[in-house]
């Protein structure tokens, strides 16, 4: 799959799709990157991108014209039509199933919005996606296009050490949606505190439980949403609800 990234700052891009265990995808072109800058695609000698707001107001926006030009540019090395993603408050909150669509897909355009926003007439004929990371605002939209490149990355098969490492992340329907339980390495006591005596059992039956009951608890008592999703999906077991029972 390919990603073309429009993006200001092209530069922040190079530490990241060389470190950690998802350089691996980039290395391997699993998943291609190929960064644009739409300063490239702008007139006069300040190739400016930028302009004041009609009707006033702080800050600058960035103009409809060398994005539009810089994603026909994008478009065409692509050689065929793609997704184009914009990072914006008003997108849908990127989620676990929705990282497994694009992880399976031939891959999008993501366009980094900067300053105060995108001027709405290159949104409305060039955007066909708007997604948001969380209720919260940026600088611009490199760190939600990270975001999404690692999520899509690392389900990629031979990525993680494990092929099944993934499979325990929370939110995975593996796990009918429930947050991952805590977990505990060497040594056995650090601090006064010990790890719980059924991960040293060696019963497999019994851990397996206890892992799912601390899933159970800890998605109930910080996303009960989650729980609610489960129990109307039919993925909760007369053990699991008994479970929760114990816990409220």
């Amino acid at each position: 799959m390919r990603f073309d990234v429009i993006t200001l700052f092209p530069e922040l891009f190079a530490p990241f799709l060389a470190s950690g265990v998802t350089r691996r995808a980039y290395e391997s072109k699993q998943v291609e990157v190929v960064l644009w800058n739409p300063r490239d695609f702008a007139d006069g000698n300040y190739r400016r991108v930028d302009d004041r707001p009609f009707g006033g107001g702080p800050g600058m926006v960035m103009t409809a014209e060398p994005l539009s030009a810089c994603l026909d540019a994008a478009l065409a090395a692509r050689g065929a039509a793609a997704p184009v993603i914009l990072f914006s408050p008003i997108g849908e909150t990127l989620r676990h199933e929705a990282v497994e669509r694009w992880s399976a897909g031939e891959g999008a355009v993501l366009v980094c919005g900067r300053y105060e926003g995108i001027d709405q007439r290159f949104i409305d004929a060039r955007v066909t996606h708007q997604l948001s990371i969380g209720d919260f605002v940026l600088s611009g939209g490199e760190i939600p296009a990270m975001a999404l490149l690692d999520a899509v990355a690392r389900l990629q098969p031979g990525v993680l050490g494990d092929a099944d490492s993934h499979v325990q992340d929370s939110f995975n329907p593996a796990l009918d949606g429930l947050l991952d339980c805590p977990h505990y390495t060497r040594p056995e006591q650090w601090m006064g505190e010990t790890v719980p005596p059924v991960l040293l059992s060696g019963h497999h039956v019994q851990i397996e439980r206890w892992r799912r009951d601390q899933r159970l608890a800890i998605t109930q008592q910080k996303r009960p949403d989650l729980i609610e999703a489960a129990r109307a999906a039919g993925r909760l077991s007369p053990a699991d609800e008994k479970a929760l029972q114990k816990k409220l």
